[in-house]
């Protein structure tokens, strides 16, 4: 893992942005990782068929927080249609680090709370 990378994972675990509950939404969706534990809410707010807002609690590792803080600053403003289309890779390349098997479905959890969120 590259020094940048790791620094910018342990400033969104330490600093999350987006973190907190959201009283006013549209979609609410709970999920968790029962490898590890981690557990993930997310929260949509949309307006004119964007996200107006978006919120996210729950515990988790350093990934799974990491990987939540970053995609919510990511999906704001965009599409259903545009939600739609991010996958795995869309993650991977935004974390910017190698991650094993254990580690990938940490990341990849908030991913899974998106598209529970708009099906």
């Amino acid at each position: 893992m590259s020094n940048l990378y790791s620094e910018i994972i342990l400033d969104h675990y330490q600093n999350p942005r987006n973190f907190g509950k959201l009283d006013d939404f549209d979609k609410k969706v709970e999920v968790a990782n029962s490898l590890c534990g981690d557990r993930l809410t997310l929260y949509l707010k949309f307006e004119n068929e964007k996200v107006k807002d978006v919120r996210f609690e729950g515990i988790g590792c350093a990934i799974s927080k990491a990987s939540s803080s970053m995609l919510t600053e990511a999906i704001k403003g965009k599409t259903k249609n545009e939600l739609k289309k991010i996958d795995k890779n869309f993650i991977i390349k935004m974390l910017g680090v190698e991650l094993g098997v254990n580690r990938i479905k940490c990341a990849l959890l908030s991913l899974e709370a998106l598209k529970k969120a708009i099906i």
